[in-house]
Formats: C-alpha cells, sequence, structure tokens
C-alpha cells in the first residue's frame, strides 16, 4: 500500500537528526510537527517569525496569533521565540537551518527543484520563503506524491516548470518511494508499496538501489 500523508510526515521526522533547526514549507510538510518524536530536541523554524514551534493546535487551544506560514494555527514549546519577518529571512538565507521540508510541482534528477509556479496561465505563483530556504538550508528535503493526477511523474529527467532552485534536493520522499539525489544519481532509498522494477518502468531517470 502507498503511505497517506502522515505516513510520509512520520517517515521524514524519523530521519531529521537530533537538535536540528528545521522549517517546514506550506502544505504536507508542516504535518511533519506533528511526528517529530518526543526529545528530540528539533527547533522548527517559521519564516513568518517564530522559532520552536510545537505541533498543531487542537480544538480548544487554538491562538489565533500562533500560526505557521500556511496560517495553520499551531501550539509554542518552551523557550519560543518571535522575531520580525526581515530577522526570520535573515535566518533562512544565512545558512542557520539544518533541514527545511519542501513540497513540489517537480524535481529533476540533479535536484532541480520546482515547486512554485506550474506556468499555466491561470495559475497564481506562490514564491514565498521557498527560493530563500532551497538555497539558504544544509539540507533539503521534498515531500511530494510521486505522480501527478494524470499519472505523470514529479521525479523527472528535467523539470519544465520553471525553477526554484538548481541542484538543491539532496532527498525525496513521496508515497510510494524515498530517494536519495546526488553524485551517484538517483538512488532508491525503500520503497511503499511499488518494487523497484515497476518504479524503474514508470520513471524516466536511471535509478539505483541503495
Amino acid at each position: 500500500m502507498s503511505l497517506s500523508k502522515h505516513e510520509m510526515a512520520e517517515l521524514v521526522a524519523r530521519d531529521i537528526p537530533r537538535g536540528a533547526y528545521v522549517n517546514l514549507g506550506i502544505g504536507q510538510p508542516t504535518l511533519v510537527a506533528d511526528h517529530l518524536p518526543e526529545g528530540s530536541g528539533v527547533v522548527l523554524h517559521t519564516e513568518n517569525g517564530m522559532l520552536n514551534m510545537g505541533p498543531a493546535a487542537a480544538e480548544g487551544e487554538v491562538d489565533p496569533d500562533l500560526t505557521n506560514a500556511g496560517k495553520i494555527p499551531v501550539t509554542e514549546l518552551p523557550g519560543a521565540s518571535y522575531f520580525h519577518h526581515a530577522d526570520s529571512f535573515a535566518m533562512m538565507r544565512g545558512g542557520h537551518l539544518d533541514v527545511c521540508v519542501l513540497g513540489a510541482f517537480q524535481v529533476s534528477a540533479t535536484g532541480d527543484l520546482a515547486n512554485w509556479h506550474t506556468g499555466a496561465p491561470d495559475a497564481i505563483p506562490a514564491v514565498g520563503g521557498a527560493m530563500d530556504l532551497a538555497i539558504g538550508a544544509k539540507s533539503v528535503f521534498v515531500m511530494m506524491t510521486l505522480f501527478a493526477k494524470d499519472g505523470s511523474p514529479k521525479l523527472v529527467p528535467r523539470c519544465s516548470y520553471p525553477l526554484t532552485g538548481v541542484g538543491c534536493v539532496d532527498r525525496v520522499y513521496t508515497d510510494v518511494a524515498t530517494f536519495d539525489l546526488g553524485p551517484d544519481g538517483v538512488v532508491v532509498r525503500e520503497t511503499h508499496g511499488m518494487s523497484y522494477d515497476e518504479l524503474a518502468d514508470r520513471l524516466e531517470v536511471p535509478l539505483r538501489q541503495s
């Protein structure tokens, strides 16, 4: 069986190093906050100006002043701090984040990221802080479904959508497999409900097994 969004988020949370400073992009990546193990020491940063963000707020504990970049109500952990938007972007651009987790429309075999615009005339572009995160974080993880609604793969030899960053993605978590991208090409770390041979048959990028 392919993974649900929460199961994907659990895998990402498992692989984030203890004590890392991490930014979670809008959409699926925000779910990672709900799956970080207790005592991990991971410090979550949001581009709208919060450090040490906690999981999503449950019903009855919503504070309208506490939201993540996707406008989802969140909680704060002990020691949380708040700061100007410009300071938040300085943290992102200054190389102070260990990991960022982003969604994507496409990722290329060489780690190029396209996640802000599909290029369609009626599409609403949404740059946000993705470009800053893609080049500022020490490691870039992507969470996405491997195939679009029309069945076309999102892990491609070359992105056809406008790029967010070039050669910036280190790892891709999808509903059917997890991939490492690097000098060795596209390496399949693990699969979920789809075999390696099935992946190789449906994707246009050369694959290697870990």
